[in-house]
C-alpha cells in the first residue's frame, strides 16, 4: 500500500472520530449545535466519505493522486471558511453578531428521507454563543482539523509524486 493511500485511510479514521465527537458532544454532552456548527459536521462527514472514496479509487499514477487530493480538499477548505466565519461572529461584541438562519431541520424537514439524516442536522444553537473543549473554542478545532487533513493530504501528494 502505497503512501498516499495509508494517508487517505487515516483521514477516514481522523473524520470517524471526530464525528464520533461531535455526535457525543450533542448527544452525551448536552451540546447544542448550530447552524454553522452542522455545516462543519456535514463537512467532516464529506471529507471522510471523499477521503474514503479516494483510497478506494486507483493511486496507480499521477493525476489518480491528485483528483483523490482535490477530492479530499473541497470539503476540507469549505469547513475550514465556515469554522472561520463563526470564529468572526463569536468574536463580535454581544448583540452584534447577525443571527445564523434558520435551523437545518425547519429547512429540509419536507424532504424525501428527512427521518434518516435528521439527527445529523438537529440543533437550534446561538452561532455567537462559544462552546468549549479544553478551553478552546470549538471552531478552533474545527479549522485545526481541516488544516491538518489539508496539510497530510498534500504533504502525502507531494511526497508520492514521484513515484
Amino acid at each position: 500500500m502505497n503512501l498516499f493511500r495509508k494517508t487517505l485511510w487515516a483521514v477516514v479514521l481522523l473524520s470517524v472520530c471526530t464525528a464520533i465527537g461531535s455526535f457525543y458532544s450533542q448527544y452525551v454532552m448536552g451540546l447544542n449545535p448550530c447552524v454553522l456548527c452542522i455545516l462543519q459536521r456535514v463537512s467532516v462527514l464529506a471529507v471522510g466519505i471523499t477521503a474514503l472514496l479516494a483510497a478506494l479509487g486507483r493511486q496507480k499514477s499521477r493525476a489518480g493522486r491528485m483528483f483523490g487530493a482535490l477530492l479530499v480538499s473541497v470539503p476540507a477548505v469549505y469547513g475550514a471558511g465556515v469554522a472561520v466565519y463563526q470564529m468572526y461572529i463569536q468574536s463580535l461584541p454581544p448583540g452584534t453578531a447577525p443571527a445564523c438562519g434558520a435551523p437545518w431541520t425547519f429547512r429540509l424537514r419536507d424532504w424525501p428521507l428527512f427521518d434518516l439524516y435528521e439527527p445529523v442536522i438537529r440543533g437550534f444553537g446561538d452561532c455567537a454563543v462559544p462552546d468549549y473543549f479544553l478551553g478552546v473554542p470549538l471552531p478552533v478545532w474545527s479549522v485545526l482539523y481541516f488544516g491538518f487533513v489539508l496539510l497530510l493530504v498534500w504533504v502525502s501528494w507531494l511526497k508520492s509524486r514521484s513515484l
